[in-house]
């Protein structure tokens, strides 16, 4: 399925409907005064939370959305019926803002979580509210109030318990497949992933942990270089941060450069998503021979600034070793605010 996280959509509640004009004329009532009734409420738009979504693709091929006008008020002191309210579903995760302000209205993040974007226009007053003892037939009525109408940014922002961070190629969509069913793309190129994908991972006792490959980060990237505004976006929301570590990158870059360089954009990001609890993992260690991975690793960490009692986890998204040991690491540290020692 397409993943989208932004779109823009306009919107229009119903207006009311116009109050009526009409005087009572029945047999053997010559003098039945004014009767008319008022108009309905117009319908609102209303945004609600649906998990049933995961994208805003749905928006986008039909960006224009209407809630019905209010009824006429008739005589005999008849309302107009109220116009149905629109409903439009957006994933959990989605941040509802101004396009012309690019002020935020409403964030839903929960199932069934209801914000009204536009209101119905008020129903205009019948004539036989502008009865008086000086003006017992007024021929005058108010017409219904228009609805409100506003074009809205939508923004999906991933809600998932564990976000996997790094450089691009670091493996973190190879490890999205060793931990759950989810089918990102692979290659050896940069870049594969350009969009977040998400999978259930699964632990003993009926766990279960929600798990994003997100998009992978560049030096630059709180400025906007590379996919960074996109990356970062979504990697807010998690509730832990598995820092993924290519253990021999191909460019025979230095594993500990490019942690700082990660960090560093996460700082200069956000210092609330600097400061989430993250879990630092050495992944492809299938390609480094087992007599010589203590030796990278100590070598590695040496230079980063790590609390003294971290140890940082190997594991190999294409055997699968260490990933158990990683999830379960994950589960205990959400509630965490530092780098996690496994």
């Amino acid at each position: 399925m397409l993943f989208l996280d932004r779109a823009t959509i306009f919107i229009r509640a119903g207006n009311g409907g116009n109050g009526a004009v009409s005087l009572r004329r029945e047999k053997y009532i010559p003098k039945g005064g004014p009767d008319g009734g008022d108009g309905g409420k117009g319908g609102d738009v209303i945004i609600v939370g649906d998990p049933a979504h995961d994208t805003l693709l749905h928006l986008t091929h039909h960006p224009h959305y209407r809630a019905n006008n209010g009824g006429g008020g008739m005589g005999r002191q008849m309302h107009g019926g109220d116009g149905a309210d629109l409903m439009i579903p957006v994933p959990l995760g989605t941040v509802i803002a101004d396009h012309a302000s690019s002020r935020v209205l409403a964030d839903i993040n929960e199932a069934g979580q209801r914000f009204i974007a536009a209101r119905g226009g008020a129903g205009g007053f019948g004539n036989e509210h502008f009865k008086t003892s000086t003006n017992q037939t007024p021929m005058e009525a108010t017409p219904g109030e228009a609805g409100e109408e506003r074009t809205l940014r939508l923004e999906l922002k991933l809600l998932a318990d564990v976000g996997l961070v790094g450089l691009p190629n670091a493996g973190k969509s190879t490890l999205l497949r060793a931990v759950s069913r989810a089918t990102p793309k692979v290659a050896d190129y940069p870049f594969t992933t350009l969009s977040p994908h998400l999978g259930i991972a699964e632990l003993p006792g009926d766990r279960r942990l929600v798990v994003a490959d997100i998009p992978g980060l560049i030096e630059g990237a709180a400025q906007g270089a590379g996919l960074g505004h996109d990356f970062l976006r979504h990697v807010e929301r998690t509730a832990v941060l598995v820092h993924v570590l290519d253990i021999a990158p191909l460019d025979d870059s230095d594993p500990a450069h490019n942690y700082e360089t990660v960090r560093r954009e996460l700082l200069e990001y956000s210092v609330e998503l600097a400061e989430k609890a993250e879990i630092l993992v050495f992944n492809k260690i299938d390609l480094v021979p087992e007599r010589e991975r203590h030796e990278v690793v100590k070598k590695t960490t040496a230079s980063l600034r790590l609390p003294r009692d971290v140890n940082p986890t190997l594991v190999s998204g294409a055997t699968g070793e260490g990933v158990s040991q990683m999830l379960q690491a994950c589960w205990v540290a959400r509630g965490s605010k530092r780098v996690a020692a496994i």
